[in-house]
């Protein structure tokens, strides 16, 4: 099948957030996508794999026909199995466009042969999520081709999710996230399990970058995460590439932690540009007419040192 990119651009010009959420098998994505769609109130679009696959929970379901599924809150939950470009037709397709769109990668994908996709006509790459198991680093019994692969997952994520930490001792959660520093520095490390104590908190890590028109900049408030530290930076613009840069580098020092995250709409020479730092990736997308708004402040999620 060959698939040729749309000229036009959907939605006015409008693009729609994606993020990718990776993970080797049983590591704990379907969970999180499941807490998402119970928790959100807000139209995402989830591309999965296999629809029969991620056992989306029943209560969820409005109607299923196909290969799509049709969510209660509207969400539409569609399968790629004929590809990505099929799947993204079929949510362009919609009148309105979703807020969000999530593709949930099958556990041996890796992230880095589908990342070029968050940049399809009506998207925008927000970032790339990946869920691993504390049993999972660890396994020292593991085949070294499933090592290999799991370590190329964790290498390309600029968040990194670690689950069943409810079932681990305190060393080898030390242990687990010692080796994931190791193959990913800098990327910030979520513990899932300490995020539990409020209902759908591991789900609203994908929440991070999602705007609504005219919004680009928004991310959500103080109760993401309760460890992590939100924090306005003023900026004071027009500020060219390079001043760009020096602002992003400068932030550790400002915030006195480590970055997960900050977004902002900074005003350049030639116009407005919205700012995005999710761990070591940086990127500096310049807005369409449709998107256009006033300057922002940066807005930085960190984790405490």
């Amino acid at each position: 099948m060959v698939y040729v990119e749309p000229e036009f651009l959907p939605w006015d010009g409008r693009r729609v957030p994606i993020t990718f959420v990776g993970g080797y098998l049983g590591a704990g994505k379907t969970t999180a996508i499941n807490e998402i769609l119970a928790e959100t109130d807000r139209p995402i679009a989830v591309i999965v794999n296999d629809v029969g696959a991620i056992n989306i929970d029943a209560k969820l379901i409005r109607q299923r026909s196909g290969d799509t599924i049709e969510l209660a809150d509207g969400c539409v939950c569609c399968s790629s199995i004929d590809g990505f470009g099929a799947a993204f037709d079929q949510i362009r397709e919609r009148v309105e466009p979703p807020e969000h769109v999530i593709v949930e990668l099958s556990g041996v994908a890796e992230p880095a042969n589908v990342v070029p996709w968050g940049q399809s006509a009506g998207f925008l790459l927000d970032g790339v999520v990946v869920v691993v198991a504390v049993d999972q680093v660890l396994d020292d019994d593991m085949p070294e081709w499933v090592r290999t692969h799991l370590d190329r997952q964790i290498v390309e994520a600029d968040l990194l999710v670690l689950t069943k930490t409810d079932l681990a001792d305190a060393g080898a959660i030390e242990s687990a996230a010692a080796r994931l520093a190791d193959l990913a520095p800098g990327v910030t490390v979520v513990d899932a399990g300490r995020h539990r104590r409020e209902p759908g908190s591991l789900g609203r890590f994908l929440a991070l970058g999602g705007h609504r028109a005219g919004d680009a900049a928004r991310v959500p408030g103080p109760t993401l995460f309760d460890l992590h530290q939100i924090d306005t930076i003023p900026v004071d613009g027009p500020l060219d590439r390079a001043g760009i840069d020096a602002l992003i580098d400068s932030l550790p020092l400002h915030v006195g932690g480590r970055i997960a995250r900050a977004k902002g709409v900074i005003d350049t020479p030639d116009g407005p540009v919205l700012v995005q730092v999710v761990g070591n990736r940086r990127d500096v997308t310049r807005l369409l007419p449709p998107e256009f708004q006033a300057p922002t402040d940066l807005v930085v999620i960190s984790l405490p040192r």
